[in-house]
Parts: C-alpha cells; sequence; structure tokens
C-alpha cells in the first residue's frame, strides 16, 4: 500500500482531469450541497446564539427589604453573589428604578413627580447556567434581607425548550442533507466509473484486487471533495458577509445578533473540510462497490 500510494494518487489525479466535465459537475454539486448546508448550520447557530442571549437577559430581580437603610440594602450584594449559579449582579436603587420607569412607560410626563418611595431597592441577577434558574431563585429566596425574588421560569423554560427543538431539528436536517449529498455525488461518480467498467473488469481478470482499483477512485474522490470545500467554504464566507450587512443596514432586523464570522471562520473551515472529504470518499465508495463485482 505505502509503495502504490504515489500511483494511487497520480491515477486519481489523472481521473479527474481526464473527465473535465463530470468532474467538474461533481465538484460544482459537491459545492452546492455544501453550501447548502453551511447555510442551514450558520443559520441555526445564530438562531440558537440569539436565543441563549435572550435567555441570559431573563434576569431575576431580587426585591429588597424596605426596612434596610441604603447602606444595608447595598451590603447585601456580597451574601446574592455568594449565591451558587449567580454571575453578574447589579444593584438598581429606588430612584433609578423611578428612572427606568419612568423613561420606559411615561411618554407625556405624567410620572415626572413620582415619588421614588414607592419602588423598592432590588438586584439585577444574571445567571452562570440558565437552566437552573428556578433552583438558584429559591437559593436567593433564603437570603436575609431579601423580601421577594421575581423569575420568570415560564419564559426561561420557553427559552430552553426552543433551543433544544432547534438543535434537535438541526442535527436532523443536516444528518439527512449530509447522506442526500453522498447519494448525489456518488450517482455523479458512478457516471464517469461507468465509462470504465471494461477497463476494470480487465483488471480484475488479470489478477488485480479490488483494493489495487478501489484505491485511485477513492484519491479521485478525495480530490474533488477538497475542490469543493475550499470553493464552497470561499462562497460560504461571500454570502455570510453580504447577509450580515444586510441585517446589519435593516432597521426591522437589527434586533438581530448575527456573529462575526471572523469569529467562527475556523471551525467553519474544518467542517466544509470535513465535510468534503466524507462526500467526496463515500461518493467514490459506493459508486465503484457495483462494479467490483466482476
Amino acid at each position: 500500500m505505502k509503495g502504490n500510494f504515489g500511483y494511487f494518487f497520480r491515477e486519481g489525479s489523472r481521473n479527474m482531469f481526464s473527465h473535465g466535465f463530470m468532474s467538474f459537475a461533481a465538484i460544482g454539486i459537491t459545492v452546492a450541497c455544501l453550501l447548502i448546508m453551511g447555510t442551514f448550520s450558520l443559520v441555526a447557530y445564530n438562531a440558537d446564539y440569539n436565543l441563549k442571549n435572550l435567555q441570559k437577559e431573563n434576569a431575576i430581580l431580587a426585591f429588597i427589604d424596605e426596612s434596610l437603610s441604603d447602606e444595608d440594602a447595598r451590603a447585601l450584594q456580597s451574601k446574592v453573589e455568594a449565591v451558587s449559579n449567580v454571575g453578574d449582579v447589579t444593584f438598581v436603587s429606588r430612584e433609578e428604578a423611578r428612572d427606568s420607569y419612568v423613561a420606559q412607560y411615561d411618554e407625556d410626563d405624567l410620572y415626572a413627580d413620582l415619588d421614588a418611595g414607592i419602588f423598592r431597592h432590588r438586584f439585577v441577577v444574571h445567571l452562570q447556567d440558565e437552566n437552573r434558574l428556578a433552583e438558584t431563585a429559591d437559593a436567593l429566596r433564603q437570603v436575609d434581607g431579601i423580601a421577594k425574588v421575581r423569575a420568570d421560569e415560564a419564559i426561561s423554560q420557553g427559552f430552553i425548550t426552543a433551543r433544544n427543538v432547534a438543535g434537535v431539528i438541526s442535527v436532523a436536517l443536516i444528518a439527512i442533507l449530509l447522506v442526500v449529498s453522498v447519494f448525489i455525488i456518488s450517482n455523479t461518480i458512478k457516471l464517469t466509473t461507468f465509462d470504465r467498467r471494461d477497463e476494470i473488469a480487465v483488471m480484475k481478470m488479470v489478477g488485480a484486487t479490488n483494493g489495487f482499483i478501489r484505491w485511485p477512485f477513492v484519491f479521485e474522490g478525495l480530490l474533488i471533495g477538497l475542490f469543493g470545500a475550499m470553493i464552497g467554504f470561499g462562497l460560504q464566507w461571500l454570502l455570510y458577509n453580504a447577509i450580515s450587512t444586510g441585517i446589519a443596514g435593516s432597521d426591522t432586523l437589527q434586533i438581530l445578533r448575527v456573529v462575526s464570522f471572523e469569529k467562527i471562520w475556523w471551525p467553519v473551515a474544518a467542517v466544509f473540510l470535513l465535510a468534503g472529504v466524507l462526500v467526496g470518499i463515500g461518493g467514490s465508495l459506493t459508486a465503484i462497490r457495483k462494479f467490483l463485482r466482476v
């Protein structure tokens, strides 16, 4: 095998370039399949990213006992931060709560003179693990000086469910697309292999092993997959940046946060490379299998 490596590679390269049109078609189909899988995967990734950010913004409000002085109220922060799973903690005074309320709901200055005394000091608590929201809320209720805890558990659970469902659907569809891609590439390569069926039969008759016949086709599929992966990745980068620019410039879609491609290009490149190799080699092995049964 080691001694024949160069021969297999040369034969695979020669086969690919000698069937220019079909090889071009196979590479084109590989690019299209990878681009569809890549686009869907990136959409799913960004959807999960946005859901995760929305889930993080679903903070717990811990209201402080009104009998405590301002100094004692602020001193509670260390106790709140000591609770398991608590991440970022922000103290919000009565005055800040009043100003936030007025800014959010009072467009006609009806509440401009609203007394801050009707509001409570509070802590805005963000969690390390949003899946433990209910557990953390119960722990905060046990802190001396915390009078009330408000945690939107239904909203948090909704985000968790949405992310889990989206994850399962994404994996299932990507797996289906991968199988379909292998099938399409297999049939494309099978057309090029069909022209060489007599050559394969003669090689079998003179004693060539299945492995000796198979390996050039494997290298041919590998090269097709590599070329398809490189072209597909470049087109994916251009498409992703174009869509990101469009979303950033849209007044209605600015609420969406799109992850910069520069932050994720290397795992995307690795996935494209791996998928291209799997699709190319898988398609070649599937295509050649029929013609080895002589």
